[in-house]
């Protein structure tokens, strides 16, 4: 990213927030650009980057659903992670059509405006619950992820935009995520869990940040990334965040999975292995394997593989994830 404008859509988020502060870290950007509708946060966001120690920052009001004003901003853009989105489960249940104005006609606008003003690449943030989606979010975002593919084969001879998709589980410490709801709800010495054998992949900021920037890195276009992370019991995570608070056990909610998957055995034929990632290769002949990064190769998938968080190999100890949530525990604190 050295030289090179960078523009992150809803980058007043968790991860938003981590993304600039690590490109700023790392990175000699020529200019940083934060696009995002809430104005409040973004106010908030300079508060943490002041504008005399970083230069490079630019804040543009504006939403991914308003197509105009994504052509005006992405104008001199050579690179775009597409992290606007409407996430929050229950709130897309109930105002479906806003969900999909966003995270579909929002990724579609994204993807117009980036090969009509010729960013060069753009990396979409997807979830596991874009895999065998039970809820309208995870819907909306499994459509999203296959128009982000797609979008390679819109680009045409002239234009070099790509388009790949990042797919991760539960971010520890993430805004509206189950960690910082336990943590509130520690002092009560009661913690809702929906169903003991309820399992999710667990990813820190850092490495949901440091995976999308290998990915773009790697990425040729048309390929979903899916970094290997550890599983969890929602039961041993609530043992791990208070262990003498008692459980109260509410049922699974509407739109919710027992297990989540990243990749499920249905496309798992499309699907290749490296040392810390899968890559599920799109079905597509704008494809080409062969520009491929190998680094790390161990070949295809067995028959009938499906990453899920409940047959998932790794899981956390309930003393790993104390260490992982420690930092958010001492914000909590401090505050």
């Amino acid at each position: 990213m050295d030289g090179k404008v960078v523009l992150i859509t809803g980058g007043t988020g968790s991860f938003g927030k981590q993304c600039v502060r690590m490109i700023l870290e790392r990175y000699a950007v020529q200019k940083l650009i934060i696009l995002s509708r809430d104005e409040l946060k973004q106010f908030e966001m300079q508060q943490m980057f002041p504008a005399a120690q970083n230069e490079r920052l630019r804040y543009f009001i504006g939403d991914v659903r308003d197509k105009d004003r994504l052509y005006r901003a992405f104008s001199g853009v050579d690179i775009v992670i597409h992290a606007a989105a409407m996430k929050q489960v229950p709130a897309a249940e109930y105002n479906p059509f806003e969900a999909v104005k966003t995270n579909i006609i929002g990724a579609q606008n994204v993807i117009d405006a980036a090969i009509d003003q010729n960013v060069k690449k753009v990396v979409a943030l997807s979830t596991d619950k874009a895999a065998n989606p039970v809820n309208l979010y995870g819907a909306t975002k499994l459509c999203s992820d296959k128009i982000f593919i797609a979008g390679n084969a819109y680009t045409g001879r002239k234009v070099k935009t790509i388009f790949s998709v990042v797919r991760y589980g539960n971010v520890i410490g993430s805004r509206g995520s189950v960690i910082p709801f336990f943590l509130e709800k520690r002092s009560s010495g009661v913690l809702p869990i929906t169903d003991l054998r309820m399992t999710r992949f667990w990813i820190t900021l850092d490495q949901a940040v440091n995976f999308v920037f290998q990915c773009l890195s790697k990425m040729v276009g048309g390929e979903l990334f899916v970094p290997k992370l550890p599983s969890m019991a929602i039961a041993d995570l609530a043992c791990a965040i208070c262990a003498d608070c008692r459980h109260e056990i509410i049922g699974i909610r509407p739109g919710e999975k027992l297990h989540e998957v990243m990749i499920p055995e249905d496309v798992s034929r499309l699907a290749v292995e490296f040392g810390d990632y899968y890559v599920i290769q799109p079905d597509f002949s704008f494809f080409n394997k062969g520009q491929m990064p190998m680094d790390g190769f161990r070949g295809p998938v067995p028959e009938g593989f499906e990453y899920s968080s409940a047959t998932n190999p790794h899981f956390l100890t309930v003393e790993q994830m104390r260490t992982l949530i420690q930092p958010l525990i001492k914000g909590l604190n401090a505050q």
